[in-house]
């Protein structure tokens, strides 16, 4: 399952499954923003796949990078979405800084907060004390997660004085973006960043949250899964998360990433499955061949010729995506393939 015969570290082509993915794993560890919901809208066929794949006996949980909302919050948001959830399915990168901390300074300690209630409520569990300025006595840490788009400058100001004073700076996530119901804006690493700028590069955060260790231990922790499959839409976070802790993923192209991209991706980038959208958990994943010098996928054979990847047959665009996924992945080996797919991908409409 999953691998498709090939080392996590050398993945040359994406992965297939004969059974459907929510039958082949018993817990979904699903991104929210890109994946579920955008711009607090639930992205089309979301809901009705969560809720098959729930009634299939699939364990669902969700685990987000955003760390401005308590679990409670987004459970009753995503239950208002359709997609019943209670606190205790949701795993938020204010969680996963919380323990960090928690481990590195003593209970009661004094953290001062740079985000939003998310980060005040996961401090509180961990028996932390969040104040709001550079001068209260005894500050333990000074922590920064996505505050929303309202965050004051002046909070960044706060953290900077902590910082370069020498107070120890954690970071929910360094996500430089975040996507919204208009596009794409800035997030918590931006904001990170210009704390970074500030005082002038003294210090560097500890970091919490996808794709880093300690956000895969909240992970497994809070859900106790056993057959976890990642389900995202980054690269860089969700995907490397999933690589980093040694198990399989599917990306879903309803977020950042677009196919060109997914192409070009190097090894720790590179997805289990892929697959249009959530219904991708209801179904198998066909199996990406190596034949002939290319690679086949459904009615598709991809190859790589005259320094341009080369798309043959007809069928379903995905399984043509596939099919590229492998030629691609094969042609760079370790590395960033940079062979022009414009041509292959303009026969799928991307």
């Amino acid at each position: 399952m999953g691998d498709g015969g090939q080392g996590r570290r050398g993945r040359k082509r994406p992965g297939g499954s004969v059974r459907a993915l929510s039958e082949a794993y018993d817990t979904a560890l699903l991104d929210l923003d890109g994946v579920v919901y955008a711009g607090g809208e639930a992205i089309p066929y979301a809901v009705e796949a969560l809720g098959a794949a729930r009634a299939g006996g699939m364990h669902l949980a969700y685990v987000t990078n955003n760390a401005l909302r308590t679990p409670e919050a987004v459970a009753a948001h995503l239950t208002e979405l359709g997609v019943p959830a209670e606190a205790g399915d949701v795993i938020t990168s204010a969680q996963a800084v919380a323990r960090l901390i928690a481990d590195d300074v003593p209970a009661g300690s004094r953290v001062l907060v740079i985000g939003g209630e998310g980060l005040r409520v996961a401090l509180r569990e961990r028996g932390l004390v969040p104040v709001e300025s550079a001068d209260e006595d005894g500050l333990a840490a000074v922590v920064q997660g996505y505050g929303g788009p309202e965050l004051p400058w002046s909070r960044f100001a706060e953290a900077s004085y902590a910082v370069a004073r020498g107070v120890p700076w954690y970071a929910s996530n360094t996500d430089l973006t975040i996507p919204g119901a208009r596009g794409i804006g800035p997030g918590n690493g931006a904001a990170v960043e210009v704390v970074r700028i500030a005082t002038g590069g003294v210090a560097e955060p500890k970091v919490a949250g996808k794709p880093l260790p300690p956000m895969h231990r909240e992970t497994v922790l809070r859900t106790g899964a056993e057959r976890p499959l990642v389900v995202g839409d980054r690269l860089d976070t969700d995907i490397e998360g999933a690589f980093n802790g040694g198990v399989d993923s599917l990306l879903v192209l309803t977020g950042v990433t677009d196919v060109a991209q997914l192409l070009a991706a190097v090894p720790e980038h590179r997805p289990t499955y892929v697959d249009a959208d959530l219904r991708g958990l209801l179904a198998g994943q066909p199996e990406v061949v190596e034949s002939g010098g290319g690679f086949e996928c459904g009615g598709w054979t991809a190859s790589v010729s005259g320094g341009a990847l080369v798309l043959e047959g007809e069928g379903d665009a995905m399984d043509g995506v596939r099919a590229l996924c492998g030629a691609a992945w094969s042609e760079a080996g370790a590395g960033a393939c940079g062979v022009d797919a414009g041509k292959a991908l303009g026969r799928l409409g991307w």
